[in-house]
């Protein structure tokens, strides 16, 4: 289900998480081939990407 991210923290190795409307959290990793988001290593980035929506798989799997 898309949701849509509402602030981001860190987690305990300082990668950047997303966390989304529904109350869950996703991992927002730049990690080029398998994930483009050059977004998530600035502030401004970070940022402009609120509001924005990403898939939620754990609403995914509570929904099936």
């Amino acid at each position: 289900m898309k949701r849509r991210i509402v602030n981001y923290q860190r987690d305990g190795e300082g990668h950047w998480v997303a966390k989304l409307e529904c109350g869950h959290t996703q991992h927002i990793r730049h990690l080029p081939p398998f994930w483009n988001r050059p977004w998530v290593e600035t502030l401004e980035g970070r940022a402009g990407m609120l509001g924005q929506e990403l898939d939620c798989k754990a609403c995914d799997t509570a929904n099936t």
